[in-house]
């Protein structure tokens, strides 16, 4: 740690299609503008960002700061996680396509913005989500967002292999329509609390902490980051043609009042399907199986 610094930077240089890399010596120069004193750390590959932020969390900063989108702090928040006790907060500065997570919670996603914003003493406790998979590949990881399994996870799953020529927002769109003309909606069984198992066709499921999603989407408007329960958004057995009618109104959250659409809440949640189920978090693709989510009440401290 260099003399008196108190935060340490995560930066991910290919955040936001590579806009991440771009506004660094930008965002550097407004930090030490403000008279921040900081220690900066760039990632190198998928993952990195946890092993960073669990080292980080073992030293002596007082806050961490990720330089990214929703698929950096996830692995922040990750990595923070892995570490008990830490006493990090942790402050954002979006340089990514979706920023979801910043919209749920107020934070300027202009980068200029977000640095001053981190000179703030105010502090919001937010739950977090915590997903578990059982069998030989035992699982656990965290996400601070929304998770989805179903047809918006094979929609990430697509825009990842979009051309660069996709980027942000029109990115999360175009995977959309793309996933579209081959997705077939699928059994999924669903167990909220202790109600019993429900199995229905259906086009998506979405566990929301956030009411944010896909770059802007109002997904869930009646999700809150702070109130131990997630908002269950099930999108029944739809068809194309009702889908793309239906489509803009996410933007606003109108299509909840869509007969197809069933919103819940609940603090657990059980997925599986016997086909093939992929499951997305944070806009990062966590693996296909059965899937048990649950929350850690106010586990992380966010710099608001």
């Amino acid at each position: 740690m260099t003399h008196q610094a108190i935060a340490k930077v995560i930066v991910n240089p290919v955040a936001g299609a590579g806009k991440s890399i771009k506004h660094w010596p930008h965002i550097k120069r407004q930090m030490d503008k403000l008279g921040i004193k900081y220690d900066v750390v760039f990632t190198e590959r998928v993952g990195h960002g946890i092993e960073l932020a669990r080292e980080t969390a073992a030293q002596d900063y007082r806050y961490i700061v990720a330089v990214g989108g929703d698929g950096t702090i996830n692995e922040v928040v990750n990595g923070l996680l892995a570490t008990p006790g830490h006493q990090l907060s942790l402050g954002v500065v979006n340089t990514g396509s979706g920023s979801d997570f910043v919209r749920s919670l107020g934070i300027p996603r202009n980068p200029d913005r977000a640095c001053h914003h981190l000179l703030s003493d105010k502090r919001l406790l937010v739950d977090v989500g915590v997903i578990e998979w059982g069998g030989d590949d035992a699982g656990r990881r965290y996400f601070v967002n929304a998770a989805g399994v179903g047809f918006d996870a094979e929609a990430v799953e697509t825009r990842r292999k979009l051309p660069k020529i996709f980027r942000g927002p029109v990115s999360y769109v175009v995977g959309m329509f793309k996933t579209l003309a081959g997705y077939r909606n699928k059994r999924i069984s669903l167990k909220l609390d202790e109600s019993a198992e429900i199995s229905r066709k259906a086009l998506s499921v979405i566990v929301a902490n956030g009411c944010y999603f896909g770059g802007g989407m109002k997904v869930a408007p009646g999700a809150e980051l702070a109130d131990q329960l997630f908002e269950v958004l099930t999108i029944g057995d739809i068809g194309k043609f009702e889908l793309i009618q239906a489509f803009p109104r996410v933007y606003k959250g109108t299509h909840i009042t869509h007969p197809k659409v069933r919103v819940d809440q609940a603090s657990t949640v059980s997925l599986s399907s016997t086909e093939r189920l992929l499951l997305q978090a944070d806009g990062e693709i966590i693996g296909e199986g059965a899937f048990r989510f649950s929350l850690l009440p106010g586990a992380l401290s966010v710099i608001v």
